[in-house]
């Protein structure tokens, strides 16, 4: 078993339920402003998307195979942290199946959701609601875990998530609100849901705080590079592509690729 400092314990909660909070952020765009702008939103979601990319491949992924080295030797290292890096794809791709992530568009404006009668738009807003809650759970521990770790690499994903966090935010409140003509109750479900991610660290923590061996940071670790890729490759390219309107979303992609990689290098001093 690995032994935390409790400052250690403390920064990775604080990490993750400022990371969930954002959600909340994002519901307040839509209740105190007219629309999101549609090309900060673009850049925004993929300088997330670039973020986690890298710091996934560069960072979690190789702490993976080191920690399987640790417990197993380099063939099997290697061997193992590749596996549980598809493992973790596998796991969203699941999650994807089971409870489809419904939200395509984060325009209050949008036809789609005047074409529907309230008791329709209301039940987008619960399914959304539900479906992002879902999703929530993998990034909290992912955020949680790599702070325990590596606070160095913890922060810049925490800021990635966060980022990516707040587009969900929106998509749960524009529904919610449209139906319900309730401010309170939109950023009710946006609070709830971005308050996943802590939850399911805390559950994630106390379930394997016994046995945190090597090989368990090994396998944590390749979920989490794994979950990462997946959902900034399925989920925040393909939005931010879908509001831009020029070149932002590659932009956004090599910057946020280059911030990271220059924060893990200032953190290296």
């Amino acid at each position: 078993m690995h032994a935390f400092s409790s400052d250690n314990l403390w920064l990775a909660f604080s990490l993750t339920l400022a990371a969930g909070l954002a959600t909340a952020v994002g519901s307040l765009l839509v209740l105190f402003s007219r629309r999101p702008n549609p090309r900060l939103l673009a850049f925004g979601l993929a300088f997330a998307g670039g973020a986690m990319v890298y710091v996934s491949l560069s960072e979690i992924l190789n702490k993976s195979i080191g920690a399987f080295t640790q417990a197993y030797g380099d063939r099997l290292g290697y061997t193992y942290g590749t596996l549980w890096f598809l493992g973790g794809v596998l796991l969203v791709v699941l999650i994807d199946h089971l409870v489809p992530n419904p939200h395509d568009s984060l325009d209050k404006q949008d036809p789609a959701f005047h074409d529907h009668s309230h008791t329709q738009i209301r039940r987008v807003g619960l399914l959304s609601a539900i479906a992002i809650t879902a999703h929530n759970f993998p990034e909290g521990l992912a955020t949680f875990f790599a702070t325990l770790e590596s606070p160095s690499v913890g922060l810049p994903l925490a800021f990635a998530i966060a980022i990516h966090n707040i587009p969900e935010g929106i998509a749960i409140a524009v529904p919610v609100y449209l139906a319900t003509g309730r401010k309170a109750y939109a950023f009710g479900a946006s609070l709830l849901s971005g308050l996943a991610e802590p939850v399911g660290a805390a559950i994630g923590y106390f379930l394997l705080a016994d046995a945190l061996s090597p090989a368990t940071f090994g396998a944590v670790f390749g979920l989490i590079a794994g979950i990462m890729v997946f959902l900034a490759l399925d989920e925040l390219l393909p939005a931010a592509k879908r509001y831009a309107q020029g070149h932002e979303t590659v932009y956004g992609l090599v910057i946020g690729m280059a911030t990271i990689a220059v924060s893990l290098v200032l953190f290296k001093w």
